[in-house]
């Protein structure tokens, strides 16, 4: 047998992820000077990290040797920010490591992980990669979970339902109540609260009360690391002790783990950079809902999901990218219509809404 025909056949018949690219990959896709590029296509935090980390990393004197495998000090300070237990903390490279590291935990091949689409792809992608069988529960025309689907959804073998809160990319919150009722089927509840920061809102409190709940959060968009991968999640302490034993011993790099710990002593620089996302993006709904062709949805993150009228929007998608502006354009029957667009800097909406009318109208 050929290498290729001994691979495992679940990867065989794998679609990739689609990520968004780096800026300067982006800029030679299209031929344009990084400078000229305007990336909302990420989530990303336009105004980067903390001065404090580019600090910190210019000053720490021992990337040749190992960081440590146990996370200590980055668990503790971690704990501190969340108000969990340290023995409920653990760092990953990115939340899509620990989505990863979840899976494995809890599938036996052919279990059923249950998503809630459109949501956050990496959910059914890390299924299939991890042996499990995708349980799609669509959400309702307003992007609200369908509750009483999901809870009829729950057969023996369905082990995990993910729950993006705010979700993306549609940018609404899921009450505690959904999340309460789900927790009581007894399946293991992930609540992904990749955007806390910008709204606020959170269940992590309710992991000391049950055993089946895990919060996970990332300092790729409030913090500006996205860069650096480092996520982390609140876990019961009998599930956070077997992830520990599971990950990689080093599967947080020394920088990522001094960046972390020098942003969480500079909560106010960074929470007022928070603070200007959210002003923008209340400029960039008000100026997306004045054209007559786009209708922006409310937003507890750092996106606005914005539907193109008349069916134009993968048009509306390319026209922007050979500009040099670069929005998500998700091609699935549900989004086929819809753009996601980043909230930037000011200039960065500025531009965006003169490359939308140049496209629309010449």
């Amino acid at each position: 047998m050929k290498p290729e025909e001994m691979v495992c056949r679940r990867f065989q018949a794998l679609k990739a992820y689609d990520p968004t690219r780096s800026v300067e990959a982006l800029a030679e896709e299209v031929g344009v000077a990084v400078a000229g590029v305007v990336k909302l296509d990420g989530n990303e935090n336009p105004y980067g990290p903390s001065p404090r980390v580019k600090r910190a990393l210019a000053r720490y004197p021992y990337f040749h040797i190992y960081p440590d495998p146990y996370q200590k000090a980055l668990r503790k300070a971690l704990a501190g920010y969340a108000g969990a237990g340290e023995e409920s903390i653990v760092a990953g490279a990115g939340s899509d490591e620990l989505i990863d590291l979840i899976l494995r935990l809890f599938l036996d091949p052919g279990d059923g992980v249950m998503n809630l689409p459109p949501t956050f792809g990496m959910y059914p992608f890390s299924t299939l990669v991890c042996g499990g069988e995708v349980v799609g529960v669509p959400r309702d025309e307003d992007f609200h979970i369908d509750l009483e689907g999901a809870k009829k959804a729950v057969g023996p073998r369905t082990k995990v339902v993910f729950i993006a809160s705010p979700n993306n990319p549609t940018g609404d919150i899921s009450d505690r109540e959904t999340i309460q009722a789900l927790l009581k089927t007894g399946i293991i509840v992930v609540v992904d609260e990749a955007y806390y920061e910008f709204c606020g809102e959170t269940v992590a409190p309710l992991v000391s009360k049950y055993d089946n709940l895990i919060v996970l959060r990332t300092f790729s968009k409030w913090a500006g690391l996205a860069g650096l991968r480092l996520g982390y999640g609140v876990f019961p302490p009998a599930i956070a002790e077997y992830i520990m034993k599971m990950k990689p011993p080093y599967n947080i790099n020394a920088a990522a783990q001094v960046a972390a710990l020098a942003s969480l002593k500079d909560l106010e620089y960074l929470r007022g950079r928070v603070e200007a996302i959210l002003k923008e993006r209340e400029r960039l709904f008000f100026e997306l809902s004045r054209l007559l062709y786009m209708r922006p949805y409310p937003s507890r993150a750092n996106f606005i999901l914005c539907r193109v009228i008349g069916g134009r929007a993968k048009y509306l998608w390319q026209g922007l990218r050979q500009l040099g502006v670069f929005v998500r354009y998700f091609d699935t029957p549900r989004l086929r219509d819809f753009i996601r667009i980043s909230v930037g800097r000011p200039e960065d909406t500025d531009a965006l809404m003169a490359a939308i009318k140049e496209v629309v109208h010449g």
